[in-house]
């Protein structure tokens, strides 16, 4: 239990009003300024602790009372102080009010967290057990069983450094987890291996910098709870969907215990020429419905920070499906989140976010509201506006999906381009012509109000569900070890295991796995719109089937760095894609393909091809038609000029049939014939193999494969 000094020995603070801004603890190198907003709180008292934690040495109450926000200057306390809150009120839940001041609070503006939360019954602002439920009240002291917030020091100096920004058109993301990615890394040492400075070591931004990706998006960082309930079952909150605290790192991915540790590899990373973008939980909080333990914003004021229901407040909007939901619409919540996403940017050195729940930011209680003063207030912030700002585009609740959506700037998560580019290689009838329309950036989704193809986020994998080995090696999940009978995660995954179910030895299914897993990497590179790569697709990791591994912290996240054969190989293809879509700026062009003749130029910016000649309406109706070619002229300049332009041009031919079909390469005005620069039945074909076809030639495409060729153009003079 934790220590309380007695009055009588305590040496009183030496308190004063202080400031109400900025929030939170500010050390200004004399003392500490403490602000923490609450409406409906009737007294705030800020405890002081040892370094440890674990001995409460004093309590102070803050003296005045802000424009809702409490506050006070201590100035013999520095940076290293730890501290909490015991926030006084009514505790009446069913008016929405859950004050108990013998629960210690976190401040939601905490920076740095001592100490990890202990599951105990001391943390329920109700007794547990008791006949009323929630409606009782606690009254035992959960101070030894929560993390404390620490003062830090902002000593950090960037230096000359500086933010990198890459362009939207030429990002290609790679999203991963800070443990999973290094754990297993011969090249990592010990001590570094699943914390920040693992990513920050030079084995692993190699691997990133030789793979090509320009930004790396990881999984939340922020301090995140281990629920007990998968602490019970020898599990943990692998993905970290549960957020504590919105400015604190979690402690565990500080290897040596500095702050500074995320920041130095935010430097290291920009030194590299990669973005750092982070995946961030806005949209609800650790401490779950009424039946939840109180560690922060419940004690602090339920009533503001809480969606609660509008006839029952002692109830939680659960638009989030994990039991509460941040009420954005009060300024004091959207302060609160804006004030974390410039924190991030600004001081730790981040380039973008991923939102996770998107929809639920700009929720109202009329439902989702496109200007709501969350979109507002980033789009209108002169820091947050000029970043990546990434929306999962869905919630829980009623009218959650909104692809498509979010206002002008954002980019969005694209399931439905997942979903269409599964199925069609997969071989499901009737594919094609949306397959095509995924092809050139969903532009029935997003091409409105100048939003360009990167606005469209392409993945054929992500953290949730299979990985890409697995895709094509399981029919159905298998999510046993999770303990949950298997009822947990997506049983529609639009996967194959194209004849045996997991690991097999029959060299035919085994060939054909890792075919298919290069048609759909080479598919998500050569589509418009901004690509996603699954950390571990480059080389074959599996998770044996499991499409729902957020409580598996071990070698079956890990990414396994002793590559076999067949891994190698899958990673030399992937870096060859990249290559490719970096070398050719018609795979990423800046408006979208939309099949127009210009005649002044002579040119159509994409032309569909059928096997035997041009698409038209009868063969795009086909549903049993899945082989297709797309022609994209690189004279149709990306800003629209009215000049010829000097991109090459490239037809990219797709064949999802189980057999070969043999395909007409297609006469282009100012060309002399065809080179293949990738051919998925050829992994290991190179700059140096290109072969080159003449006009007309009938090309055998083989079955389930894509091939993607390059026109030689003669030069100025019409020569070859």
């Amino acid at each position: 239990m934790t220590k309380v000094v007695a009055p009588e020995i305590m040496t009183r603070s030496r308190i004063t009003e202080g400031r109400p801004f900025p929030l939170g603890a500010t050390w200004d190198g004399l003392g500490v300024n403490f602000a923490l907003f609450s409406r409906h709180a009737t007294k705030v008292e800020l405890c002081l602790f040892d370094s440890t934690g674990e001995v409460e040495l004093e309590r102070i109450v803050l003296p005045e009372y802000t424009n809702e926000i409490w506050h006070g200057y201590l100035p013999d306390v520095q940076a290293g102080q730890v501290y909490g809150y015991r926030v006084h009120g009514p505790y009446e839940p069913d008016a929405g009010h859950r004050f108990n001041p013998n629960k210690l609070l976190i401040d939601p503006y905490a920076k740095e967290l001592v100490g990890t939360l202990k599951w105990s019954d001391c943390l329920f602002g109700y007794t547990i057990g008791s006949p009323d439920g929630d409606l009782s009240f606690d009254e035992r002291d959960s101070a030894a069983y929560i993390p404390k917030a620490r003062v830090i020091d902002h000593a950090f100096t960037w230096g000359d450094h500086r933010s990198i920004h890459v362009p939207p058109d030429q990002t290609i993301i790679y999203e991963s987890h800070v443990r999973g990615l290094t754990m297993l890394h011969p090249g990592v040492p010990d001590e570094y291996r699943g914390t920040f400075a693992g990513i920050a070591h030079p084995a692993t931004i190699e691997h990133l910098q030789e793979l090509g990706i320009t930004s790396i998006e990881l999984m939340p960082v922020h301090a995140f709870v281990n629920d007990k309930h998968l602490l019970d079952k020898g599990l943990t909150n692998y993905w970290g969907y549960n957020t504590l605290a919105f400015f604190a790192p979690h402690t565990p991915y500080l290897g040596r215990g500095h702050l500074n540790e995320f920041k130095e590899m935010a430097a290291r990373l920009h030194a590299a020429g990669i973005e750092l973008i982070l995946d961030v939980v806005y949209n609800h909080t650790a401490e779950g419905n009424e039946m939840g333990p109180t560690l922060s914003m419940r004690g602090i004021d339920n009533s503001t920070y809480y969606r609660l229901m509008p006839d029952n407040p002692r109830y939680y909007v659960n638009d989030s499906g994990t039991g509460n939901t941040l009420d954005l619409s009060h300024p004091c919540v959207l302060r609160l989140v804006t004030d974390s996403l410039r924190y991030w940017t600004i001081d730790m050195g981040v380039d973008g976010f991923r939102f996770d729940l998107g929809t639920i930011l700009a929720r109202e209680e009329t439902g989702f509201n496109e200007r709501h003063g969350f979109h507002l207030a980033c789009l209108q912030d002169p820091v947050l506006s000029q970043r990546k700002l990434i929306a999962e585009p869905w919630d829980c609740g009623w009218g959650g999906y909104q692809v498509g959506a979010f206002p002008a700037g954002w980019l969005e998560w694209n399931d439905r381009y997942r979903n269409v580019v599964r199925g069609f290689w997969r071989g499901d009838y009737g594919q094609m012509a949306e397959f095509a329309t995924r092809l050139t950036g969903s532009g029935d989704i997003f091409n409105h109000r100048g939003r360009r193809p990167w606005a469209s986020v392409n993945f054929v994998t992500a953290h949730d569900g299979f990985t890409l080995n697995d895709l094509v090696s399981y029919n159905d999940k298998h999510n046993e070890e999770n303990g949950e009978d298997n009822k947990d995660g997506s049983s529609d995954n639009l996967s194959n295991n194209y004849g045996a179910e997991g690991p097999t030895d029959d060299p035919g299914i085994i060939e054909l796995r890792q075919r298919q897993m290069r048609n759909l990497m080479a598919t998500l590179l050569f589509s418009q719109g901004t690509p996603m790569v699954l950390a571990g697709d480059e080389f074959c990791h599996s998770q044996n089937g499991n499409n729902n591994t957020y409580c598996q912290d071990n070698a079956l996240t890990w990414l396994n760095w002793d590559l076999d054969e067949a891994a190698q190989s899958m990673f030399a293809f992937s870096k060859r894609l990249i290559q490719l879509r970096k070398s050719y700026p018609i795979l990423r062009r800046g408006r979208f393909l939309v099949g127009e003749y210009n005649e002044e130029l002579g040119v159509t910016d994409v032309t569909w091809l059928a096997p035997d000649g041009p698409m038209n309406e009868e063969k795009w109706r086909d549903g049993g038609r899945a082989c297709l070619g797309m022609l994209m002229d690189g004279r149709a300049q990306p800003t629209g000029i009215q000049k010829t332009g000097g991109d090459e041009t490239l037809l990219l031919i797709i064949n999802a049939h189980p057999e070969a079909i043999p395909f007409i390469l297609p006469e282009v005005a100012l060309g002399t014939g065809w080179s293949c620069l990738i051919n998925t039945s050829q992994p290991d074909l190179s700059e140096a193999d290109e072969e080159y076809y003449e006009f007309g030639h009938e090309y055998k495409i083989p079955d389930r494969s894509l091939l993607l060729f390059k026109l030689d153009q003669m030069d100025d003079s019409g020569a070859e």
